[in-house]
């Protein structure tokens, strides 16, 4: 039994998911379809990114994830399929897919062409369900993913896809905001490992103007109440937390906004 997940914005009401589920049961009956989100905020294609790349490690390898935040949908954006190394993702060529893809490791990434494996009409504002889901259903069925369309070397690869180490810092963005407050990262635990940062130790922070120093701890409440900390979360970044507080508050944080850290020397 192949797995397909789905993540879409809000914009995709329960109906249009449902033609979605449809397609991709019509073309492979035996698919096991799983959501993981129809509730990221419309057009939030970095909020969805985030979704997408905490979710996909749970997955068995093998899974195939389909994800619709898609605002340039009927434009020269591309279709794609990524291929890592564990599983296949299938969306627009927006930087949707990347930072799920970029944790697994990209092997290839295919723009879907062949109309063979999309649905025999084409709308211009659904791709979701007219080339998205049909690719991925095609692939669990076993088709090869070259056969898609050709390869391609030259995607969308944005910047919170990946956090940069430059000499004794590393230089992130601000992935998310949760209903805590707490800031969240593109910055993970490997990214920490090259800086000589683990747990116990103090790491310098700079959002924008601001600097900040914080511990990285392995709890919230190993800091007083209303003192700030650093945590790697269960999803896998490095995020900034003030324990019964307000993070992005107390730091004046801002999804998008840069950040660097660095060990306390």
């Amino acid at each position: 039994m192949q797995i397909i997940s789905l993540l879409t914005d809000f914009g995709l009401k329960d109906v249009y998911v449902a033609e979605m589920k449809a397609i991709i049961l019509q073309i492979c009956p035996e698919a096991k379809i799983i959501d993981i989100s129809h509730n990221i905020e419309k057009f939030n294609v970095r909020m969805g990114a985030f979704m997408l790349a905490c979710a996909a490690p749970y997955f068995p390898e093998g899974s195939i994830h389909i994800g619709v935040v898609d605002p340039g949908v009927g434009t020269e954006r591309r279709a794609i399929i990524v291929e890592t190394q564990r599983s296949w993702f299938v969306g627009p060529d927006n930087g949707l897919l990347m930072l799920a893809a970029e944790k697994e490791g990209i092997k290839h990434v295919y723009e879907i062409r062949n109309k063979a494996y999309m649905r025999f009409q084409v709308s211009h504002t659904f791709h979701g369900r007219d080339i998205f889901a049909p690719a991925a259903a095609y692939l669990a069925r076993g088709i090869a993913v070259s056969e898609f369309g050709p390869e391609i070397i030259h995607y969308t690869t944005p910047e919170y896809a990946k956090a940069k180490l430059e000499e004794n810092q590393v230089k992130g963005e601000i992935l998310h905001i949760d209903d805590f407050g707490n800031i969240i990262t593109n910055i993970s635990i490997s990214e920490l490992e090259k800086l000589g940062v683990s747990e116990g130790d103090v790491i310098s922070l700079i959002i924008g103007k601001d600097k900040f120093q914080v511990k990285l701890c392995s709890a919230y409440n190993e800091v007083s109440k209303g003192e700030a900390l650093a945590i790697i979360g269960s999803h896998g970044f490095l995020e900034f937390s003030v324990n019964l507080g307000n993070a992005a508050r107390q730091f004046k944080a801002e999804v998008g906004k840069c950040l660097k850290i660095s060990r306390k020397c």
